[in-house]
């Protein structure tokens, strides 16, 4: 089992931190209902306003330095914009990419790369919501991608297929991860893969192909199509092979982030639950006075005040540079899964009318449910934690 001595550095906080940002996040949010985000599913709209909105505030851009256009805020801080979005009812899955993929430019990109891109991305005149990795064939094994970049000349030409690539049709710019290497010419299997900025402005019709794939919630999900896109050379990232390394380099931070909107989902389900249980009169008396209704919410909510302290230490984990990755993935399976019981209890709470669109319970369940899945399965969070946590073989 692996051990950490330099936790005696970290200090956690409780209560209500960066009270400032959650007090204005939710002030944006009152002005988003329900209603609105109802009203974009029946058209599968995307939510310009709103994203708008946190832009403007200065949200989107809260972890890019302040050199750069940015307000150069903590990982933390980025935490308490997303737990407080969802807490509202609102979803900040159309535009919470921009916050961990920015991350690989941040680290990995070249000082003109990080000049040309981030105080665009920050003031909101570009955005990079689009995150091109998982493929039909491979899904999770990401090693085992197809989609080819071979060099020519003064750029890369791409052919290749990606698929639940969410905002693609929303986004200016994507993050590619492309084999450039082929395969069996590697010593190892995580070598070869480069990463690179791909202009969707620029691309579109000339080789690239986005369509929408419909789903079960309005998350702006496509499949994108390369074929003989020309990407100028000055848009790789970093060295040419090593592409691997720079997305798992973020990984950590795009987990926290997520865990930080189930924390809120969660937190939603429950108040809401709370207030219809205390609401509902049946049998002469509220249904949150008998235990059926009302120890399961009480779970939930223990649930989720422990994933949170877990949360709390990925992050500070995450600001003092201690590895973090077993915290990280416990923070986000625990997270994701009390939100996922929330959000069973509130829905039983409130009945058939938890499938009344106008509570926004249905809506904030289905939501939640993909936290299960995305943006890494429980099953393989166990794996990790199953061999780099507790010194187990690896079951893959």
């Amino acid at each position: 089992m692996t051990s950490n001595n330099n936790l005696d550095h970290v200090t956690v906080s409780l209560g209500e931190d960066y009270s400032d940002i959650r007090e204005n996040v939710r002030r944006i949010c009152a002005g988003f209902p329900g209603e609105y985000w109802r009203r974009l599913e029946e058209k599968l709209d995307y939510p310009t306003e709103f994203v708008k909105a946190l832009t403007d505030a200065g949200y989107l851009g809260a972890l890019i330095p302040e050199e750069y256009g940015g307000a150069g805020l903590p990982l933390r801080a980025a935490s308490v914009i997303l737990e407080e979005i969802h807490a509202s009812g609102c979803n900040a899955g159309a535009c919470h990419a921009q916050m961990y993929i920015m991350g690989t430019l941040l680290r990995h990109g070249s000082e003109e790369q990080k000049k040309r891109y981030l105080p665009k991305i920050a003031s909101g005149e570009l955005r990079l919501q689009a995150f091109g990795v998982t493929e039909p064939t491979s899904g999770t094994d990401t090693t085992q991608l197809k989609t080819r970049a071979v060099r020519n000349g003064d750029h890369y030409v791409v052919h290749g297929q990606k698929v639940w690539t969410s905002r693609a049709l929303h986004s200016d710019l994507m993050l590619l991860l492309a084999r450039t290497t082929p395969l069996d010419q590697v010593k190892k299997k995580t070598e070869g893969l480069s990463v690179f900025l791909v202009d969707i402005r620029q691309s579109l019709g000339k080789g690239l192909e986005i369509k929408p794939l419909k789903a079960m919630i309005n998350h702006h999900a496509t499949e994108v199509f390369f074929d003989g896109v020309k990407v100028p050379a000055e848009n790789l990232i970093g060295e040419e092979g090593k592409g691997f390394k720079y997305i798992l380099d973020g990984m950590n931070a795009e987990r926290i982030l997520i865990a930080s909107e189930c924390i809120g989902d969660a937190r939603w389900f429950t108040k809401t639950a709370v207030k219809y249980a205390n609401e509902r009169i049946i049998f002469g008396r509220p249904i949150g006075q008998n235990q059926a209704v009302q120890f399961p919410i009480a779970r939930a909510h223990a649930e989720t005040e422990a994933a949170e302290i877990l949360l709390r230490k990925s992050a500070a984990m995450f600001a003092a540079n201690i590895p973090c990755g077993g915290e990280v993935n416990m923070a986000k399976m625990l997270a994701s899964e009390a939100a996922w019981h929330a959000g069973e209890a509130c829905l039983q709470t409130h009945g058939g009318f938890g499938y009344a669109k106008e509570y926004d319970v249905e809506r904030k369940w289905r939501e939640t449910r993909l936290m299960q899945i995305a943006p890494i399965s429980t099953n393989l969070i166990l794996s990790y934690v199953g061999e780099h946590v507790l010194g187990m073989p690896r079951s893959f």
